[in-house]
């Protein structure tokens, strides 16, 4: 590959491992693809581990639309092996470096970009989630017979992928090497949530509803910013010890009780300042908008399967003032550093959100085991040793 004018760091093979997303059925299947090349403002990473979402899930069982085949994962953590040909000088990154990817990979030349929210990137959102490539309209994968093979952000399930230079960041030595890898969308749309769209004072009280891999996130990240009460909700027992470990001060378990009414009597029928929502169903939607203070706010992080609606009632709305909002992810450029620094220090705790580890030839049944609601936190799919 050194030919390609590439600056590079050890070997590169010619083929990978890639768990890919087939047919019309909601399965992952192994494959051997060609190792992708990354152009100029791009690298190449050696991943380490993946972190399995939701939002993957999503796309396998066709609640979000997106081309196939394709390799989806979304956060993960690595070494850039190389650099593409015509990148900058002064990029900060270089072949040999540990790195943490982004799932909100920004083009930094579109309008959004240039006001500085990478979070509405148009060329993100126009080219990689709706056609699975890259800024300039092309796939970096391929399948062995070289036709289109869609990457869902970088395409983390697979022993290498392509990520822009603008989604990544240094991984420092204090952080356990693969549970970094959900830095970039577990803690990532965490920090979005608490800090952007709720921007969330000490001393208010909140509940998140929903504490799967994100709802740890934000449990702890609204701790860490002295939220006081910080409910946690949910109907899986073991997630709600989890939360509680993480910093929640108090837990609903909303398949035995009226969440609702708990969430008030825990804040003497007041409500909450900030509810997070992160399951994007339509009946915890409009839960946590019920949950609220006068004055209180709505931050909706879940993403919901297919055009799901939520039925919210007017009157209160705007009688109590309440805000709702939505919060897909934070700031690439500004604010991954910050989460990653976050984690060095322990504010984020990516070791206790991860719980499971499943091998690459097993990706499909770390997604199997998310859909049957199994996994508590975050699962991660590590790949093999180089």
């Amino acid at each position: 590959m050194t030919g390609s004018g590439m600056t590079e760091s050890g070997g590169v093979p010619q083929t990978m491992r890639a768990a890919v997303l087939v047919g019309d059925r909601p399965e992952l299947t192994m494959h051997t693809i060609p190792v992708p090349r990354p152009r100029a403002e791009e690298a190449l990473v050696r991943v380490l581990a993946c972190g399995v979402c939701h939002t993957d899930l999503h796309v396998m069982r066709g609640e979000v639309a997106f081309p196939r085949p394709a390799v989806l994962g979304h956060e993960i953590s690595g070494t850039i092996v190389a650099i593409g040909a015509g990148t900058a000088e002064d990029r900060g990154l270089a072949p040999g470096d540990p790195v943490v990817g982004a799932f909100i990979m920004p083009c930094t030349r579109c309008e959004a970009c240039r006001r500085g929210r990478d979070d509405l990137c148009s060329a993100f959102f126009g080219q990689n989630r709706l056609h699975g490539t890259l800024f300039d309209g092309e796939s970096r994968l391929s399948m062995p017979d070289g036709s289109f093979l869609a990457m869902y952000s970088m395409g983390g399930l697979a022993e290498y992928c392509v990520v822009p230079l603008s989604a990544l960041v240094r991984r420092p030595a204090e952080l356990v090497p693969d549970a970094a890898a959900i830095l970039g969308c577990a803690a990532f749309t965490s920090y979005g949530a608490v800090h952007r769209a709720a921007r969330l004072e000490a001393g208010e009280s909140v509940a998140v509803v929903a504490v799967g891999g994100v709802g740890s996130g934000l449990v702890q990240l609204a701790r860490a910013s002295g939220a006081d009460p910080v409910i946690a909700v949910d109907v899986a027992a073991e997630k709600l010890e989890s939360a509680r470990r993480l910093g929640a001060t108090h837990i609903v378990d909303s398949g035995r009780e009226d969440a609702i009414e708990a969430v008030r009597r825990i804040t003497d029928g007041r409500g909450v300042d900030v509810a997070f929502e992160a399951l994007g169903r339509p009946a915890t939607f409009a839960q946590a908008v019920a949950m609220l203070a006068d004055g209180g706010r709505m931050v909706a992080v879940g993403i919901a399967a297919g055009d799901a609606e939520a039925a919210i009632r007017i009157t209160p709305l705007v009688r109590r003032g309440h805000t709702i909002s939505g919060s897909f992810g934070a700031r690439t450029r500004t604010d991954l550093p910050r989460v990653v620094e976050l984690a060095r220090r322990g504010v984020f705790d990516a070791s206790e959100v991860v719980t499971r580890r499943y091998d690459l030839e097993h990706a499909d049944e770390a997604y199997q085991a998310l859909a049957r609601g199994e996994v508590t936190g975050r699962a991660l799919v590590v790949m093999p040793a180089p």
